[in-house]
Formats: structure tokens, sequence, C-alpha cells
């Protein structure tokens, strides 16, 4: 498995078939996010599961654009919601544009990500739309849940482990469960692949948890400490609360819900809480936990040694990312 050679396969069929006409208005902001780079992570395991299983990562193309169509799609429509101006380093769609331009951009993005998966047929095609829609209603779940927690102060951490399932990490495990599907593998093993990237998503979005707040501003792309300014219910903030008393436990619950003029201190404040109250080292922990039970899951697949260690190669590499 050679990742350079996927990522240059997916860009160009990405630039190949999202050459859309017109009205500019729809397909510009359309364009311009999906241009916008990243890290492209979801289409690359739909062609590494692929590959996997032998037959020709090629095959997966399709699947791969559909599922960074609608990643893409969520995003448009996440930033909206939660009014992001910045995305990749760059200016939010509803930022650029305007919201009704960004909601019509991302309904028809909605729809170009069903499209691409015409090409499969018969059993192929029901198994791949069965998972694709099914996967889609559950990021729909995750991102409500999500915004219901923005207004209660009672969020558990277990609670809040199943949100971010849903709204991160069901996608990840159905791209390499949609590869081992295109590859006719057994449905033991396509189970086994969406089970590693069901832990490998809830890692790498508790790494995105611990970036939003100590990631470095230059390379992560976003408003670091944008989950602090938004009074976001994270893993750090509940474990924080969860292991303070008294008066810093009161300091952190007025941060998070009283308006600060000085949005810089509380993001300073903040931080500093979490990493006195061991929430830093707890949510690294959690990293390394699920990290691992990715990398367990891979133990009883049907697929060569080599194979399986560049999964495990793929999954440090996620966890050793600075965006």
């Amino acid at each position: 498995m050679e990742l350079s050679v996927y990522r240059n396969s997916f860009l160009s069929f990405l630039e190949e078939n999202t050459k859309f006409t017109e009205p500019k208005s729809l397909y510009e902001p359309v364009s311009y996010i999906l241009q916008l780079g990243g890290k492209r992570m979801r289409p690359l395991l739909a062609l590494m599961s692929v590959d996997a299983f032998g037959k020709d990562y090629k095959l997966g193309l399709h699947a791969a654009l559909a599922i960074e169509v609608f990643h893409n799609f969520t995003l448009l429509h996440d930033d909206i919601m939660d009014g992001a101006p910045l995305r990749r380093g760059k200016a939010t769609v509803h930022e650029k544009w305007d919201v009704n331009t960004a909601i019509l951009s991302g309904d028809a993005m909605m729809i170009l990500a069903n499209q691409c998966l015409e090409v499969y047929e018969g059993d192929i095609y029901k198994k791949l739309m069965q998972l694709f829609q099914k996967t889609a209603l559950e990021v729909c779940e995750g991102q409500q849940y999500d915004m219901d927690f923005e207004n209660r102060n009672d969020v558990s951490i277990p609670e809040y482990i199943e949100m971010i399932r849903l709204k991160t990490s069901v996608l990840v495990a159905a791209a390499l469960k949609m590869g081992a599907i295109i590859s006719d593998a057994s449905e033991k093993d396509a189970e086994a692949m969406y089970q590693y990237g069901l832990n490998l998503g809830l890692a790498f979005q508790l790494q995105d948890d611990y970036l939003d707040a100590f990631g470095d501003p230059e390379t992560f792309g976003k408003q670091v400490g944008g989950d602090i300014i938004e009074n976001k219910k994270t893993f750090l903030y509940l474990k924080a609360l969860e292991n303070l008393e008294g008066s810093e436990k009161d300091q952190l619950l007025t941060l998070f819900t009283t308006t600060q003029e000085n949005i810089d201190s509380k993001i300073e404040i903040t931080k500093k809480i979490f990493i006195k109250s061991k929430a830093v080292n707890e949510i690294q922990q959690e990293i390394k936990n699920y990290t691992q039970k990715a990398f367990d899951v891979l133990e009883g697949v049907s697929i060569s040694v080599s194979t399986k260690e560049d999964l495990i190669a793929f999954g440090h590499y996620l966890m050793g990312r600075k965006v």
C-alpha cells in the first residue's frame, strides 16, 4: 500500500469528476470546499480497503468520491450551525458567499454523493446504498446530539462518546466497509473492517478535540480554541468537570455558562484548567486505547500480514498528526 499513489489517483479522479457547470452560484461553493484540501482520510481508507482484499483499488474510486463529497457536505452545514469563520485555514462557504447559498450547495452535494454510487451494480450497489444511507442518517443524529449538548449541563462521557461515534466514527467505518463490499469480502471481514474504522474514528475525533484546544494555529487549519469559545461539552471539558471539586469546578462551569468579554483569556484559563485537572493526560490515554482497539480488530481479518501492518501504520500516522 502506497498512500501517495492512492492520494494522487483520488485527487485526479476528484478533479475530473467535479467539473460542474451552471448555475455557477450553486456549483462554485461545491468546487471551493472540495478543493480546500484536507487529509482525505475517508476516501483513502476506502481505497486501502479495496486493495487490502486483493482487488484493484481503482474499483473504489466512485465510492471514495461519494464519501468525500458527503463528508464535505456535512462540514459545510456544520460550519453554518457553528458560525465557524474558517475551514482548513480559509473562509467557510457561508462567510465567502452567504448562508442561503451554503445551504443549497450543501443539499446539492448530498445528491451528488448518492449519484457517485450509481456505477455499481446488483447486490454490491444495494449493500453500498444501504450502508451509505444508514451512515448518513447516523451522522445527522450525531450532529443533533452535539447541538442538544450545548443546552445541557448534565452530559456524561458515555453520551459524548456515543455522539462522536455517530457524528464522526461511523463515516470512517463505512468507508472501510464499502471497500470490503466492493471487493466482495466476506460479511465477517467487512464487519471487522467496519469495527477497525469505528475505533480509529473515535481515536481520530478525540485527537481532534485535543488539537482544537492545544494544536498549532499555523497547522491546525481551524480556529484554535473554537470548542471552548462555543462552550462545547468535549471529552476534555467533561473529564475536567469530573476530576475537579469546589472553586475550580465552579470556575470552569462559570466559564462555559456565562458570556466572556475576553475570548483569548477564556481560552487560556480553560486550557490551564484542562491541564491541571489531568483531563489532557486522560484524553491522550483514551486516544491510545481506541487506536489499540482498532489494531486488535485487524488480527482476525483475512488479509495479509503486510496489509495489516500498513493499516496499523496508517493509524499511527493519523494519531501523530498536528492538523
